[in-house]
This record gives C-alpha cells, structure tokens and sequence, in this order.
C-alpha cells in the first residue's frame, strides 16, 4: 500500500470480528492488534497485564467522554494532572494514548472504541462486524464447546458489555450503522468478509 491505512472493526461477540481482522491484516501485510494491544499499554504504564486484562473493555459511570479523550498527550500526564480518576478511566486513557501510537503506522486495530479514539485521522476506516444470532450461538457452541443455553447467554452478557463500554466512553452508539464506514453481516463468513474490507480499502 501507498497510503496509510487503518482499520477499526467494532463487532458483535460470535461474529468472527476478531478472525476477520486477523485474515484483512495478513492479505494487507500489515499488524492486527487485539489483545496485543494490553501488552503495549502494559510497556508503556508500567500496569501489570494481569490488571489490564481485568480491566479490559470494562464500562465505568464515573466522568465524561470528554474527559476522558480530554488533552492528555500520554499517560504520564494524565497520572500527574487527574491523579483522581478511577482506575478505569485512567486505562481507557492510557490505552487510547496507546492506540494512537500504534495508528501512527498502517494497521487493523479490534475493538476499544479505536474507531472513535482515531476519528480523526483520514486514514481511518471504521467497519462494524454483525451476524444473525443463530449463526454466533452455533460458532460459540463450536469454539468454547458450550451448550445452546450457555452460549446464548454469554453472547448477551458479552454484546451487553462491549454495548456499555462503548457508549460510555464515545459520542457513538456502538454498533449503529450511520457511525461507522462499513457494516458487514458476516454470517461468520471470515473470507467473504475480509474481501469486502479490503475492496472498501481499494476503492479509497
């Protein structure tokens, strides 16, 4: 690629938004960043990544969006100037502190409202990954070798959760099609998926 280019893929749990990203960052030769991301904010906060992961994508109800994408250029001076925010949005901070270095280079980023966190940078393409619920309940039946019951209620405690973190920390709703460029319905169709990602990139 010529350009900079940096995909952020919102998705439903079950959808294969993770798988996705992973197969889009491969065909594009270029990093996927998920759960790697926890490793970087650890290198850079000195927060254990047993904390981190605790914490990841967990929803809070202490301060403002605003606040929280406020004008703190990095980690340390959010820990110097706001010392008493909650822990939670002192992550949420650092990590997007964190997601914006890793922007500043092509990449695919999963979740962690990186979407809204790069809304300003032109390179951006945000894309959500949906898929019917009878699909997701049948791959997370498949992959955590649960029953229909159990995954069935994990997958609404999960979207119910990445739904709160999401709307709290941005000035979207998470999953709701006019904020994002593309939306796909996967059906966890991983390949068929990923080809329209990347013609989405092409056609810029």
């Amino acid at each position: 690629m010529k350009d900079k280019i940096v995909i952020c893929i919102g998705r439903q749990y079950g959808s294969a938004g993770k798988e996705i990203g992973e197969l889009v960052a491969k065909k594009l030769g270029i990093p996927c960043y998920d759960k790697e991301i926890i490793g970087e904010m650890s290198k850079k906060s000195g927060i254990s990544k047993e904390l981190l992961e605790d914490y990841d994508e967990r929803p809070t109800n202490s301060i403002l969006y605003s606040l929280s994408l406020g004008s703190y250029s990095s980690h340390n001076a959010l820990l110097t100037n706001v010392s008493e925010l909650p822990l939670t949005d002192k992550i949420f901070i650092i990590q997007s502190d964190t997601i914006k270095a890793l922007a500043s280079t092509s990449c695919v980023i999963v979740g962690r409202c990186a979407e809204n966190v790069l809304s300003k940078d032109d390179s951006l393409l945000s894309v959500f990954i949906h898929a019917d619920f009878n699909s997701r309940v049948e791959r997370i039946m498949d992959l955590k070798k649960m029953k229909k019951d159990q995954a069935t209620s994990l997958i609404k405690k999960m979207d119910k959760k990445r739904a709160s973190y999401h709307n709290y920390y941005c000035d979207t709703r998470w999953g709701e099609a006019s904020t994002y460029d593309l939306c796909i319905n996967s059906n966890c169709d991983i390949e068929y998926a990923s080809n329209l990602i990347i013609a989405a990139v092409n056609a810029r």
